[in-house]
């Protein structure tokens, strides 16, 4: 049976060893004092005697090494101290340890990766009074080539130990081991002659390749969001320290490493456009790196651009594009389990803080080390990047048993994808009788200011019974809002514009049911009827896309943003139909009855090609009588003139 080794460290932190074993069901060890230290013969004994689980994520290390150095599997850590005992309301963290443990020992799918090479091809940009002196010290780990924006009298050493080029960088593309550069005015050094080096003549167009790129410029960045393009380093000139540290940076560029893929697309899923119609533009709106671009009907992501900052999944109405470091369905299952141990433990509405692996780490750490702690009730929770933790998980935690979610925002976070997640998490929980202020934004970095308000007022929301969030995204946001509503008798409510959910409305009067929106639906939302002119809908499946009414040739559709978690939404229903019309030959139904009577109305004896009876009497015809009374017509050019008589012997005695 699993173990879990708990340490008071040093005598810093009440733990209740019953509470804990009847909590997480796990045995449990004594407290102990010193694990990492003076009793670190003791760790070596529980290691040896089969799996076990330390409550102290601090010493990872030093219990990794100690596995090693006698034979044992590496123990699984947990972090307990900073946030559980180490607070204010220490002696009452029990149920979060609980939910700490559950959640740490949760088995994940493993995260994807891809291996990024790098041969040290170093580009250092800016003038000569700052980037010559960076390159010739990264010129001793990195081959390096250094471009000023103009040709310098720069006397060569005994040894050129770099490349001088001039000229002004016109475009970068591409990412760490892969980036290409475009340079015009372009002036390479010429490294024979005595004095100064010579520059040979300009050039436009020149192009190149490399790894690394450190921008000393003091320009506009070459990348959007360039803190998140890995490679590229940049540095204000001015600032000694800075060059310093990016140039430090540089010096270990050099080698094969691990790159995860953040997010995984599903083509098939994805509602970008249909037929060169645009429609869902959501994640090229908002991806601050750029790694986002349209292929086809869909959008593909490189990458090796992408950071990771998860806003194109939280956004993504289909599930085309799911985060995958954690995977949504690990985030739900943790966000479910974690409730659950919190509960059963004894404790009731506990609230979630979302937070990164650096600076909410950091804050909580220097919260419960030189601060009040976290409350008892506040559950930490880890992810790569907030921004992945949309409004889905937002409602999924609430419905899950969570009182409230605060979600703490880093300095690299990006705020407008954020915001919009919440406003429409707020709709979502208005609409379904809760108050707002069940989810939050901690935009701070100030850890007393963290504990201010986690220690201040919390909403007072209901107690429900718990959803066991599966399935997509949309799927769960439905059976959240659902279940936080109480059931499905509310009333549809609007949604903030740009929703994900919502109905769509036909005008009659324009609707002439040419099934061009039904054709394009990417979700299958439009529907037709093959036994009559209908167009169809399904609320469940609607993306609000806008691609049924960007081709609609009579402007007739319009969204309306909205969520309906009623059995209707999930059922076929008729936007608009009309009674076909019956062939006046064979009395097969074809067409729309009022349109082919309008277009009769408009044509018949009015335009030339339908000034006789005949060619008017085939616009109510359906398609195989249109056929055959063409082809029997008199003149008709289908019928290559009368079929020749058969020739019989008479025909041939006669001649």
């Amino acid at each position: 049976m699993t173990k879990l080794l708990l340490c008071d460290c040093a005598g810093t932190q009440t733990l209740d060893r019953e509470g804990i074993a009847k909590a997480t069901g796990l045995a449990c060890s004594k407290i102990h004092t010193g694990l990492c230290t003076r009793e670190l013969d003791l760790a070596a004994e529980a290691l040896r005697g089969g799996d076990v689980i330390v409550a102290c994520q601090q010493e990872a290390d030093t219990f990794e090494a100690l596995a090693e150095e006698v034979g044992a599997n590496t123990p699984l850590t947990v972090d307990i101290r900073d946030r559980a005992g180490w607070s204010d309301e220490g002696a009452r963290a029990t149920p979060k340890i609980a939910a700490l443990v559950a959640a740490a020992i949760l088995e994940r799918q493993p995260e994807k990766t891809i291996d990024v090479s790098s041969e040290g091809l170093c580009l250092v940009v800016g003038a000569e009074d700052v980037a010559l002196p960076l390159a010739e010290r990264l010129s001793e780990t990195l081959s390096v080539t250094c471009l000023l924006p103009e040709p310098a009298d720069i006397l060569p050493g005994t040894q050129r130990n770099f490349d001088v080029i001039a000229g002004r960088l016109k475009s970068a593309t591409g990412s760490f081991g892969a980036f290409k550069v475009t340079i015009d005015a372009y002036q390479g050094a010429r490294p024979g002659g005595r004095g100064p080096l010579s520059f040979s003549e300009p050039m436009n167009g020149a192009s190149s390749q490399c790894d690394i790129i450190v921008d000393v410029s003091g320009g506009a960045a070459l990348f959007p969001a360039p803190e998140k393009r890995d490679g590229y380093l940049r540095a204000d000139p001015g600032d000694p320290a800075a060059v310093a540290r990016v140039g430090s940076e540089a010096s270990g560029l050099v080698g094969t490493f691990e790159k995860t893929l953040h997010v995984a697309v599903e083509p098939t899923l994805c509602a970008h456009s249909r037929a060169e119609q645009t429609g869902c533009t959501r994640c090229l709106d908002l991806c601050p790196t750029g790694a986002i671009s349209p292929a086809g009907d869909h959008v593909e992501i490189d990458p090796m651009i992408c950071a990771g900052c998860g806003a194109c999944s939280s956004v993504c109405p289909s599930g085309a594009v799911s985060f995958d470091a954690p995977a949504v369905a690990d985030t739900f299952r943790a966000l479910r389990l974690m409730a659950e141990r919190f509960i059963a433990a004894g404790g009731t509405l506990p609230r979630l803080l979302v937070h990164d692996d650096g600076h909410g780490r950091e804050m909580i750490a220097l919260s419960a080390r030189l601060g009040r702690g976290l409350p008892a009730d506040v559950v930490p929770f880890e992810i790569a990047s907030v921004g992945a933790f949309g409004h889905a998980e937002m409602v999924a935690a609430l419905a899950s048993g969570f009182g409230a979610v605060h979600v703490l925002l880093s300095p690299k976070s990006e705020r407008d994808p954020a915001e919009r997640e919440l406003a429409l998490a707020r709709a979502l929980l208005g609409g379904a009788g809760w108050p707002y202020e069940a989810v939050q934004l901690l935009d701070l970095n100030d850890p007393d200011a963290l504990s201010d308000q986690l220690y201040g007022p919390r909403p007072k929301v209901p107690q429900i019974e718990p959803i066991l969030p599966l399935g997509p995204r949309r799927d769960v946001t439905r059976l959240a809002t659902r279940a936080l509503a109480g059931g499905p008798e509310a009333a549809p409510f609007a949604l903030p514009e740009g929703a994900p959910y919502g109905a769509v409305l036909v005008d009659s009067e324009a609707c002439t049911l040419c099934l061009s929106c039904v054709g394009l639906c990417p979700s299958g939302a439009l529907d037709d009827n093959a036994d009559k002119p209908e167009i169809r809908f399904k609320e469940d499946a609607c993306l609000q896309c806008g691609i049924c009414a960007t081709i609609c040739p009579e402007d007739a559709i319009t969204l309306k943003p909205q969520m309906d978690f009623s059995e209707a939404a999930l059922t076929l229903r008729v936007l608009h139909g009309e009674e076909p019309f019956a062939c006046i030959e064979c009395g097969a139904l074809f067409g729309v009855k009022s349109t082919i009577d309008k277009i009769v109305e408009t044509l018949a004896g009015k335009h030339s090609m339908f000034t006789n009876s005949d060619n008017a009497r085939l616009i109510q015809m359906c398609d195989d009588c249109r056929v055959k009374a063409q082809y029997h017509s008199e003149g008709s050019p289908f019928r290559m003139g009368d079929r020749p008589r058969p020739r019989t012997t008479d025909d041939y005695l006669k001649n």
